[in-house]
């Protein structure tokens, strides 16, 4: 299996925004469930469920299945080859504490994600 790596680092005084290509589902899953609303509604978007599906076959953000259903889309968006799966894990560093924020299938998903933290502690 690949190994993890840093696809992105950037500073801010103190705080540091990483973000991370792991090939782990359950690391990817630890991250999923740290995520806030805000962050799920980006990804949410950003794997285009509302277009892919009619109204009444997908549920909406704020059912209770919500958090279920956007992992498996996650899943199935993050499938590169058989059965290797790949993710994007945003977080964030100030001094020796971390906070993982957001976990994406794709590379433009968790940059957007990212460089909007970035200015959000500036």
């Amino acid at each position: 299996m690949p190994q993890q790596e840093v696809f992105f680092e950037q500073s801010v005084g103190e705080r540091r925004i990483e973000v991370l290509k792991t090939y782990d589902p359950s690391f990817a899953r630890e991250a999923f469930d740290c995520m806030d609303s805000d962050a799920q509604t980006l990804l949410w978007n950003s794997l285009g469920i509302s277009e892919t599906y009619d109204a009444g076959d997908a549920p909406g953000l704020s059912d209770p299945d919500a958090s279920d259903f956007l992992w498996d889309e996650l899943l199935d968006g993050a499938r590169e080859e058989g059965s290797l799966v790949s993710f994007f894990v945003v977080n964030e560093a100030r001094g020796s504490s971390s906070e993982t924020l957001y976990v994406s299938p794709d590379w433009p998903s968790a940059e957007i994600f990212a460089k909007g933290r970035m200015i959000a502690i500036q």
